[in-house]
């Protein structure tokens, strides 16, 4: 194992936080980076705790603003894992100048502060969402799917994925994308695309009405966060210069999703339904053969599994 430290952008947010604690965990030195914009240090009270003292460090900074050269000089990770994004596909679609400067910019300044200061590898959180509406016969999608994006939010994070291999192409810097599908779990806001899941659990703990937005048939691969944390300790070492879906490769309609939280939770109200959000496709799951064959990496938490997990996180909050 080297001795070099990890770092990890959008540190203090839901995937990132429980990747710094896996990877604490594992006994490495980890630099968490986050501007708390979105993320939270309620998520690394965990990793700020007495137990890993000497092991993580945290600095609060916003990637664009070019605080991050210095930083990566000082730590000299080994690898940065890049997940500081804008995540909320309705946002994009309302502010693509904001989007595009946080996911396109951001992911830029990473890789400069990557090639400056002699990272060894970037691995970098992709999303379904980066791609458009496949036909329910190509599902689940491989890596050979290239449909263009329907929003702004994908747009960015297909971007990104140019620059990596330009990077890699002109300085020589590894890369492993991971394109993820709708990642839920314990730490998880509201807002994303897996932030239904949040949504529901948390209003029906609560007792309050939940909106369905559509009429509910809309498929999603939810995939639960610490599979996906998994799938990029994995990619550390593997998959150099590929981008891989990471997902379940199954099928969950919002509509089963509500019923299966409700049944969880004894939630005894009927949803309510909104009009269908712009930019959202209609179906979606990940065929991960590939990350198995290259990373080594396979789900293995089920779905009645992870909406417990997720549930009594909640519940310990509420």
């Amino acid at each position: 194992m080297s001795a070099r430290p990890v770092l990890v952008t959008g540190a203090a947010g839901f995937i990132g936080s429980n990747l710094v604690d896996r990877l604490l965990e594992d006994g490495r030195h980890v630099i968490g980076v986050d501007d708390l914009s979105t993320g939270s240090l309620s998520n690394l009270a965990e990793a700020r705790s007495e137990r890993h003292a000497g092991r993580f460090d945290f600095v609060r900074l916003d990637v664009r603003q070019g605080g991050l050269l210095p930083v990566v000089e000082r730590h000299r990770p080994e690898v940065i894992h890049h997940l500081a994004a804008q995540i909320d596909v309705r946002r994009s679609v309302d502010d693509p100048l904001h989007d595009a400067d946080v996911n396109v910019l951001g992911t830029i300044a990473v890789l400069e502060a990557a090639r400056q200061a002699g990272v060894r590898k970037v691995c970098y959180a992709s999303s379904i969402g980066s791609y458009g509406e496949p036909s329910e016969e190509q599902l689940p999608v491989n890596e050979s799917f290239t449909t263009p994006a329907v929003s702004p939010y994908g747009v960015s994070k297909r971007v990104a994925i140019d620059y990596l291999r330009t990077y890699e192409q002109l300085y020589g810097l590894e890369w492993t994308a991971l394109t993820l599908a709708n990642v839920y779990g314990p730490r998880q806001t509201t807002s994303g695309e897996g932030g239904v899941v949040a949504t529901f659990a948390g209003r029906m703990l609560a007792g309050e009405p939940c909106t369905i937005f559509g009429d509910g048939e809309q498929t999603r691969d939810f995939v639960f966060v610490d599979d996906v944390v998994h799938a990029f300790v994995l990619a550390s070492d593997r998959g150099c210069g590929q981008r891989f879906m990471v997902g379940t490769g199954e099928r969950t309609s919002i509509n089963q999703l509500f019923r299966a939280l409700a049944a969880a939770t004894a939630y005894g109200h009927a949803p309510t339904h909104a009009d269908a959000q712009p930019g959202e496709v209609r179906h979606s799951s990940l065929d991960a053969r590939e990350a198995g064959q290259q990373l080594g990496w396979k789900p293995w938490t089920t779905l009645e599994e992870g909406l417990a997990a997720t549930l009594a996180w909640a519940a310990d909050r509420g």
